[in-house]
């Protein structure tokens, strides 16, 4: 793994096998192969996002947060892939722009003549998205000489002196929120998932606690908790008045249309139903400059360990 894996074995392990050593790579993942170390340095950044078909939030989410990889790495060929098939299909026939899969991306790079390639992730937790970028880097990572895999937003909590990436990331994400009087609060919506890292949204949950800025509650749209399980709470603290925020890359379609849309079964809505007045915000996370910041800096630190760079060092730029 090296030092930019953030876990090592102890060292009383003298002979790992191969399934030891594959569990313990946690933290960004290395791996150098043997066979292709005679080829020249040829190197390059894969930058993998879920995608959305909204031309506009795409614009200040995700092209803004490559075009700032980009910047800090001005002399390296800096490539970005969707993971979502069904969006790359809608983008092309609503605006005849091609996004390449990870795969295709990779073939690509692969034709052009590169032999090192860091990834990097746009996902906000290691779940169901996250577990794809991992299988590109696992699929493609003996056809090249070296390649490395970035971490999404949110990793490390902190335990065995570990970063803690969340409370990092509340911290960063709380420059958009609104001062909340003692008859307001912020509900901060989710995607969620069925993958065990849903489990970050109460350790997110925790760290907004923590940041002791008024009533502010977690949801998600896709995994638990629900809308339904804080309304209660809601209506226990006294709330009047509800912000909605996502917690989101994009402001997308769960942004517009599931959160703050006019159907009856949109989270505005839903709350206004139960006698809350709403103030829906719909932007992504990339449109955050110090969320942003963050994106690239998880990106630079595939980058570093691409170029064995020592960890906890600034800058990023290439050798």
């Amino acid at each position: 793994m090296g030092k930019h894996g953030g876990y090592k074995l102890s060292s009383e392990v003298k002979n790992p096998t191969p399934a030891l050593l594959r569990a313990s790579e946690i933290g960004v993942r290395v791996y150098n192969n043997e066979a292709m170390q005679d080829l020249p340095d040829k190197d390059a950044v894969l930058v993998m996002s879920f995608g959305t078909t909204m031309k506009e939030t795409r614009e200040k989410t995700i092209d803004a947060t490559v075009q700032a990889i980009q910047a800090a790495l001005p002399d390296v060929k800096v490539v970005v892939a969707y993971t979502s098939h069904i969006i790359i299909d809608r983008i092309k026939a609503k605006e005849g722009l091609v996004i390449p899969t990870p795969e295709e991306a990779m073939e690509q790079l692969k034709a052009e003549g590169y032999t090192r390639i860091a990834l990097a992730s746009l996902d906000i937790i290691p779940g169901m998205e996250y577990d794809y970028k991992n299988g590109i880097f696992e699929i493609y990572r003996t056809q090249f000489k070296k390649m490395t895999m970035g971490l999404p937003l949110l990793y490390w909590q902190g335990q065995e002196d570990q970063r803690d990436d969340v409370m990092e990331v509340v911290e960063a994400f709380s420059a958009q929120f609104p001062a909340l009087g003692s008859e307001d609060a912020l509900l901060v919506m989710t995607h969620g998932t069925p993958h065990p890292s849903n489990a970050y949204y109460a350790v997110i949950q925790d760290r907004l606690n923590r940041l002791g800025k008024g009533c502010i509650m977690v949801y998600s749209v896709e995994g638990l908790p629900v809308l339904e399980d804080v309304i209660p709470e809601l209506k226990k603290a006294g709330i009047k008045h509800v912000t909605l925020m996502p917690m989101m890359m994009v402001a997308g379609d769960h942004a517009n249309n599931d959160m703050a849309g006019d159907e009856d079964d949109s989270h505005k809505v839903i709350l206004q139903n139960e006698g809350f007045t709403v103030t829906p915000y719909i932007h992504g996370l990339g449109e955050n400059a110090a969320v942003r910041n963050i994106f690239v800096e998880r990106a630079l630190e595939s980058w570093d360990a691409l170029q064995n760079v020592p960890e906890g060092r600034t800058g990023g730029m290439p050798h």
